[in-house]
């Protein structure tokens, strides 16, 4: 296929791609994943009701935690309108400002969600590490200003991206290898020399995930210090009980975003459905796992939504 082109706009159309070579079961393969998004917005949009409805969950633990519901919401809708348009109308064409308009919100997401675990990571220092400055520290118009930041930080840094896709000319195969548009693709699409794109992409992700897991891992050795100090077994044991579902968290963002780096840099051997699945994984696996981790492992956003649903039920 040829690049194409409008000739008094000069814009080009890039073409998404499915799982190639299976177009006919994409019928049967939207199954799943219309399954893993309605689980994904039903489960966030549960867990900020819980939290806005219930007067005893506006606490700081807790505003976080919507900020996360929010942010994977936001990437989980982010893909959804394209990688459902493939599957259900066989939808692969996409315009060069809606591409990078995707593009933009989907990085732009995901280096929002690497600094809301850093903030929640900082609620759970204060919490364990200074427990009685807990609601002096993290109060509400604090939570705001750091909420607004790592947004404001995350836009500004992604800003450039579609800026600097948009002054190349594409002169190779328009083909996208995945079903949404991501900065690293296109611009391998590219005819001219990509070392600034290069340069700025890793500039971004040393300023953003690097930062942030380096600081999430500092909190978490200060906290695994102030609880090893604690003379109580059972106090210990309490203590940590509360950090659990955020260190699942930052797992199953971390985990999947180093396996599709490595996947990327070493696995140019690999079938290309290994690519395409790790891609996924990291996209989706997050927003799907995170409510339930959260409703299985926080007791109190538990108890309220049982309490939800036998009110309801009654």
């Amino acid at each position: 296929m040829t690049i194409l082109y409008n000739s008094s706009l000069q814009k080009a159309t890039f073409f998404l791609t499915g799982f190639q070579g299976l177009e006919d079961l994409h019928g049967w393969i939207s199954i799943p994943f219309c399954f893993i998004y309605l689980t994904v917005i039903t489960g966030n949009l549960t867990i900020l009701h819980v939290i806005r409805t219930d007067v005893t969950l506006h606490e700081p633990m807790y505003y976080f935690l919507a900020m996360l519901a929010l942010t994977d919401l936001g990437l989980c809708l982010s893909t959804l309108p394209t990688v459902l348009g493939i599957f259900w109308f066989d939808a692969k064409e996409i315009g060069i400002p809606a591409c990078f308009t995707q593009l933009f919100f989907i990085h732009t997401l995901s280096l929002v969600e690497s600094s809301v675990l850093l903030s929640m990571s900082i609620d759970r220092y204060v919490a364990i590490c200074n427990p009685l400055r807990y609601s002096t520290v993290l109060t509400p118009a604090r939570i705001v200003k750091m909420g607004l930041i790592s947004v404001l930080r995350s836009a500004l840094l992604i800003l450039p991206l579609p800026f600097l896709l948009k002054r190349f000319q594409y002169c190779r195969s328009h083909v996208l290898a995945h079903a949404y548009c991501l900065h690293l693709e296109i611009m391998k699409l590219a005819c001219s020399s990509i070392i600034v794109n290069h340069i700025y992409g890793l500039f971004v992700v040393a300023c953003t995930v690097g930062i942030d897991s380096l600081l999430i891992f500092l909190s978490y050795a200060l906290i695994l210090r102030t609880v090893l100090s604690i003379a109580s077994r059972l106090e210990r044991l309490r203590a940590l009980n509360t950090c659990v579902s955020h260190m699942c968290a930052v797992l199953l963002f971390y985990i999947p975003m180093i396996g599709l780096s490595l996947v990327h840099r070493f696995g140019e051997h690999l079938p290309h459905m290994v690519h395409l699945l790790m891609s996924y994984v990291y996209l989706l696996v997050p927003p799907l796992m995170n409510p339930i981790v959260y409703s299985i492992k926080t007791k109190q956003i538990r108890q309220r939504i049982a309490k939800k649903f036998e009110f309801r039920l009654g």
